[in-house]
């Protein structure tokens, strides 16, 4: 072991909370070491849309972070050269109750920092041929929302970080423990004035008794990769129906929310059970991202259920109009989650804070997240 290992601040966990915490860091001018158990990510951060998703998080503190690190994820793009597609979204709405979601939406946060307008049947068909015209009314279009694919952007952003940074990464190598100034693994020990534990679904390694005082659970997701035969298709604007409008925090005060959920729990008991809404993007390699599923437990299966990808799949076919879908790949990603806050951040001793639970919203908050956070400190 070389104990002649020396940084300012330690960050443990490379995925993206990690990797935006050491990059504000050295930004900001400290030497930053990351560690992560794992040779690369494997988990949540390379497991999702890839999308940078503002218009999920309420007006307040959440879209504050959400659009800060948006301009983050730009300047990151730019430097790195990854790919990224400032997109926007479109919330489609086919029945009257998710219509007027999407009007009350507007009318209350429309001078709060969302980029938004409401688009008719004709505007918002201009907007993406690929929506299924029947019984559509309209869409909530806005420009705020991005796309990264983030199998590559995960893994090239460490090595930038060293590259342009000097960050010293050490993957492969799990942190036993955390006693300031010093920080070990089994092959190194440093000596650090500060540690962020970004370690998202190890809630047992490091602190485990501060975990369990907080009501973290954790949230598996089923989710599809697709190809179309058409080279040159382009999806646009990424694509969500009424289902999504239940489901992100944002939409929560809308009056006419009930009629949408008393209606959905009508027709089908099963999205709400499986936590059904359906995202659809598009990567730089023109494949699509489809999703997703919420199920909630400390300990979840490890088996995934071949309904789940109907039931998405067929709503799909409700809001988008493509021939010849055909599925490639199919995986689930388990993220931690807290059911009442966007995000747990707790000094656990002098010198070590825990970052964690930023549930679906990771590539959504973390940059601004860490950008607030490494000020405070």
């Amino acid at each position: 072991m070389n104990d002649n290992r020396s940084a300012d601040i330690a960050v443990v966990g490379a995925g993206i909370v990690g990797l935006a915490h050491a990059y504000i860091a050295l930004k900001k001018g400290f030497r930053v070491v990351l560690f992560d158990r794992d040779q690369f990510a494997v988990s949540a951060s390379v497991r999702n849309f890839g999308l940078i998703w503002p218009i999920g998080q309420q007006p307040g503190n959440g879209l504050e972070l959400a659009l800060n690190s948006r301009k983050h994820w730009l300047e990151v793009a730019r430097q790195a050269g990854i790919w990224i597609n400032t997109n926007g979204s479109l919330h489609l709405a086919y029945h009257e109750d998710e219509w007027k979601v999407l009007s009350e939406f507007v009318e209350m946060y429309n001078q709060e920092g969302f980029d938004m307008q409401l688009l008719d049947k004709t505007a918002t068909l201009e907007k993406s041929p690929m929506v299924n015209p029947k019984g559509l009314i309209g869409s909530l279009s806005s420009n705020t929302e991005c796309t990264v694919n983030p199998r590559m952007a995960i893994r090239k952003i460490p090595q930038w970080l060293v590259e342009q940074f000097g960050l010293q990464l050490r993957l492969g190598q799990q942190v036993k423990e955390i006693n300031l100034p010093f920080i070990e693994t089994p092959l190194e020990k440093w000596k650090v004035d500060r540690v962020f534990i970004c370690s998202g679904t190890d809630f047992h390694s490091l602190y485990p008794e501060s975990f369990a005082k907080h009501n973290l659970t954790k949230c598996k997701l089923q989710m599809m990769k697709a190809e179309v035969p058409e080279s040159n298709f382009i999806l646009g604007p990424s694509l969500c129906a009424g289902l999504t409008l239940r489901h992100y925090q944002s939409f929560s005060k809308c009056p006419s929310l009930k009629q949408v959920d008393e209606r959905y729990n009508s027709e089908s008991m099963e999205f709400k059970q499986h936590g059904i809404h359906v995202l659809l993007s598009q990567n730089n390699d023109g494949e699509l991202i489809i999703g997703d599923s919420h199920e909630y437990g400390l300990t979840p299966e490890p088996f995934d259920k071949t309904e789940i990808d109907a039931y998405v799949l067929n709503y799909l076919k409700s809001f988008v109009s493509i021939p010849k879908l055909e599925i490639t790949e199919r995986w689930h990603g388990v993220y931690s989650k807290l059911p009442d806050a966007n995000y747990w951040v707790a000094d656990v001793e002098s010198g070590v804070t825990i970052v964690n639970g930023l549930g679906g919203a990771g590539m959504t908050l973390s940059f601004g997240l860490a950008d607030q956070l490494i000020n405070d400190k």
